[in-house]
């Protein structure tokens, strides 16, 4: 489960189901749009967060072409960034095809654009590198695997999920309600995590000569990077999602439990939520 958008995290930005009830009597289009905008309580980086709250607001579009072609982009504001009008902002195009009657896979590669000392976990990460395939039976299980790539710096990460649609009804024929409880256990590198640390006490170094009262970094420890690779996290995704032909009203809660060898707060617990809402052209 990729968080950004999982902020999917910054990246994903395709809806998800909509209502079939109607789009089974529309002619299929070769080319669909699916706009978005979201509201989550804070940043979630494969079920991590950083040291603050990260509030957000987020716009998507996606568009996919007939063949599987799509191209996505995502704009992100801060509700705490007072600095920049964008707080963060994606592009990427990837390929979705089949490779069986219920075994898909998809290709795709993003590039986030960050600002200088950006407080999000994964800025030193910028390009991002996934691939996964997914087999469709009683339930749909997913293999997913990401390759994040900095100037200096790379991680690696993999997760195994499994979800189900469960139909809760509807107030007529042109509409769906749904729920989709999805598990997943994501496992990687943790590189990210030494430069977030250089870089947050570089930024409250600099409040703190700034702003009389602002609380000084700690003395500066040593750290050994990373390179093993350890389960980071375990994730529990409930997404509750009013769903008709072109429009998709989403709101979802997500129970993230972190690995023992998490260095942003082993075997902690985080909570997030967010509210979406989606139109497909």
């Amino acid at each position: 489960m990729r968080a950004i958008i999982t902020l999917s995290i910054i990246c994903g930005c395709t809806a998800g189901a909509f209502a079939q009830s109607d789009s089974a009597q529309a002619p299929k289009k070769k080319t669909t749009l699916t706009v978005g905008v979201s509201y989550l309580n804070n940043a979630n980086y494969y079920g991590q967060k950083a040291e603050q709250n990260m509030p957000y607001i987020s716009a998507s579009a996606s568009l996919k072409l007939k063949p599987g072609l799509y191209f996505t982009g995502t704009g992100i504001r801060l509700l705490n960034d007072s600095g920049n009008v964008v707080s963060a902002s994606a592009a990427g195009i990837g390929w979705a095809f089949n490779l069986g009657k219920k075994l898909t896979a998809d290709l795709s590669y993003s590039h986030t654009f960050y600002p200088a000392n950006s407080a999000f976990l994964q800025a030193s990460n910028p390009d991002n590198f996934s691939a996964s395939v997914a087999y469709e039976y009683w339930m749909t299980t997913a293999v997913n695997a990401d390759y994040m790539r900095g100037k200096d710096q790379y991680d690696i990460f993999t997760s195994v999920s499994t979800e189900k649609q469960i139909n809760l009804g509807s107030f007529g024929p042109n509409d769906l309600i749904t729920l989709t409880p999805n598990v997943d256990v994501t496992a990687g590198t943790q590189h990210f995590y030494q430069t977030y640390v250089a870089e947050k006490r570089l930024r409250d170094s600099l409040l703190a000569i700034l702003l009389p009262g602002y609380p000084a970094p700690e003395p500066e420890t040593t750290t050994v990077t990373n390179t093993s690779f350890d389960i980071i996290s375990y994730n529990l995704r409930l997404p509750l999602a009013y769903n008709r032909a072109h429009m998709m009203i989403e709101a979802a809660y997500q129970l993230s439990v972190l690995g023992k060898k998490a260095q942003t707060g082993a075997g902690t617990a985080n909570s997030f939520f967010s509210l979406s809402f989606y139109y497909q052209f």
